[in-house]
Order: C-alpha cells, then structure tokens, then sequence
C-alpha cells in the first residue's frame, strides 16, 4: 500500500510511547487509534522507518469504497513526533491537507470534542512539532477535551497524570465518539463532520 499517492489519509494519534504514560490525558490520541485498529480488525506493527507503528486499512461502512488509511503513533515522546509523522507523510504521499492529528485539548471541557483544520498548536508541544516538520499547520485536529487542571495544579502535571475514576467511566464513550468523529471526516468532510460532533 506504500505507493497509493493522495487518496490516503493518515490518522495520527498523539501521545507517549510506554506503558508509565499509557493512562495520561495527553495520551489520549493513542487511545482513539486503537479503537480505530480495533474496528480495522487490525493491531499495529512497526513501519519500516523504524520511527512508528502503523495499521493500513479502510475505513468507512462495509460495502462502500471506504477510504484507505494509515493509522500511527510516533515512536518518539510527543514533542518530538512531528519527524516521524513527516516521514510517513511522505513514504505514503500524502499531503497536509490528509493529515488528522487525534489530541488532547485543555480549552474543551472532558467527554467533549471539537473538529476543526488549521490553526496554532494553543501550546500543545505535539502540535508545534506537527507544523515545524510539516511546514504548515494545515491539517485536519480532533481535539478531545480533557479540561483545564483543578486547583493549582501545573498543567504539565495535569496532562501527564491519569484520568480521575469519574472520568475513567466515561472515557470509552469519549474514545468511542472521536473514533466515529475520524471516521465521519473521511467519508463526509469537514462540515458535515462538524454539524454532529462539535457540540
């Protein structure tokens, strides 16, 4: 599938590699790839660059001409997973403008998400990596809220610490709800994709 030229999208979940990060806030693009996986049939293996994993597949209702896909984590920590996201954009030739980046959004409150193209990174380290190495910031964001930190609490702590057990109940829906999000963006567009999921 390497050689498919622009009619691919490539859906990158944000987070950290490692089993310590693997329940964090910041994490939770890696989660929503996995449910993408999991609806492919499919577990992620390692590319060939050597810098991410990936799953290829289509993606849409069965019996349509579903779009073709490369799912992706980064192999490397989140502020650097721009080099590995550009690397796969251009093995697999595609374009900014068929890149989803699947990530955490302090500005939106948790169990909610927003769909939006272009834009800054709002200090998100994955996002500021995303432009440098693209070059632009032109891609499509599923940003899946997680709130700002109660209290005092520094958001890097916040980010990188786990969801609270409230929160860990309805996680799966959330996951489950920006998975659908991905999916509409690709077989629907941007507005469609926006009129049902940025409530």
């Amino acid at each position: 599938m390497a050689d498919t030229g622009t009619d691919v999208w490539l859906v990158v979940g944000l987070g950290n590699p490692g089993p310590s990060y693997a329940g964090h806030r910041h994490n939770i693009g890696y989660l929503v790839v996995d449910e993408l996986a999991r609806r492919l049939g499919s577990g992620f293996r390692a590319h060939k660059s050597g810098r991410a994993d990936v799953v290829e597949g289509r993606l849409g209702a069965p019996g349509t001409e579903a779009p073709r896909v490369v799912l992706a984590k980064a192999r490397s920590y989140m502020n650097e997973s721009g080099g590995p996201v550009k690397a796969l954009a251009t093995f697999y030739k595609v374009p900014p403008a068929r890149v989803i980046a699947i990530h955490d959004e302090l500005d939106i409150p948790f169990g909610t998400l927003r769909v939006k193209t272009g834009g800054g990174d709002n200090g998100h380290n994955g996002l500021k990596s995303m432009r440098s190495s693209l070059g632009t910031g032109d891609f499509f964001r599923v940003r899946a809220g997680i709130g700002r930190p109660p209290g005092r609490q520094e958001v890097a702590d916040f980010v990188l610490s786990n969801y609270s057990t409230v929160e860990r109940k309805e996680l799966p829906f959330q996951v489950d709800t920006a998975a659908d999000a991905v999916e509409s963006l690709v077989t629907d567009g941007l507005e469609k994709t926006q009129q049902k999921f940025n409530s």
